[in-house]
């Protein structure tokens, strides 16, 4: 028996949102926490964070990007079709409060990550001040939604197609040099993006939370593959995690491992689009 979407939405070029039937996920499922999925018996092990969850229609939200085999291959699925395995929740909640004024920035793909994160930053009573970066306009994501449950919303694009040109990091350290008052930071996105989060903050002493995104194959703490370095110490995100302080986390050395494998990617990325080619369904 698989997991059943029940509902696809394309937010973007290469970007879907998918709402899983997975009850006992959503029963469980908090902010910040994520789950791995497995499309099919010969599929790799993905893990994606919980973007939303139904306790009462037993439903899950995921939101991804199709860059890798995994990804290309889910997107092709519909309505109705199912997925093989869906574990979760996994990984440790958000610490959340009512810390007062909280900004927060979502880089790229990184705004998907952050959406569940911030409506639970507002439920607890925090002003929430939101900046959405992205390469250019049409790849902007859950600009609406954001909105909706943040009290003030900044949009950059590398290229200035839309919102300001520049990046989040620009407009948090605009912030900072104008004397406002943040209490605290998250910071979800590209890994360039995270360390300059914390390169802004670090000499104002704005405790600065971010979502780290190691390869991952188990997500139990078994094997060891999304292994970090946080304050000098080796932590895994899959247990330990995903969210860190900003400011302990070795982000040179996250680069590096991320970039271990794309070679294989690449190739099993590049043998998949062949075998939808000759298939016909490209």
């Amino acid at each position: 028996m698989g997991y059943k979407i029940v509902k696809k939405r394309v937010l973007g070029p290469d970007s879907k949102m998918f709402v899983i039937e997975a009850p006992y996920v959503a029963r469980n499922a908090k902010p910040g926490q994520f789950i791995i999925l497995r499309v099919n018996e010969r599929g790799e092990r993905i893990p994606l964070t919980v973007a939303g969850s139904d306790r009462e229609k037993g439903s899950v939200t995921i939101i991804f990007q199709e860059v890798g085999k995994t990804t290309k291959l889910l997107g092709t699925l519909e309505e109705g079709d199912e997925i093989l395995d869906f574990v979760g929740p996994l990984g440790k909640p958000t610490e959340i409060e009512n810390f007062g004024t909280v900004m927060t920035l979502g880089g790229g793909f990184g705004t998907a990550v952050l959406y569940p994160l911030v409506k639970a930053i507002k439920e607890k009573g925090n002003y929430v001040i939101t900046a959405i970066g992205a390469r250019t306009k049409d790849l902007v994501i859950l600009e609406d939604e954001m909105r909706e449950i943040s009290d003030e919303v900044y949009i950059t694009t590398d290229d200035g197609s839309y919102g300001r040109k520049g990046f989040v990091t620009e407009v948090l350290a605009d912030f900072l040099k104008e004397g406002r008052k943040i209490d605290r930071v998250f910071s979800v996105g590209p890994v360039p993006m995270m360390k300059a989060t914390a390169n802004v903050t670090k000499p104002y002493g704005v405790k600065t939370i971010v979502s780290l995104n190691p390869i991952m194959v188990d997500g139990t703490g078994m094997c060891g593959a999304c292994r970090v370095e946080v304050g000098g110490k080796t932590k895994f995100a899959c247990i330990d995690g995903p969210e860190f302080d900003a400011h302990e986390v070795n982000f040179d050395l996250l680069m590096k491992r991320l970039g271990m494998y794309r070679e294989e990617e690449k190739a099993s990325l590049e043998r998949f689009l062949e075998e939808i080619k000759k298939s016909g369904r490209a």
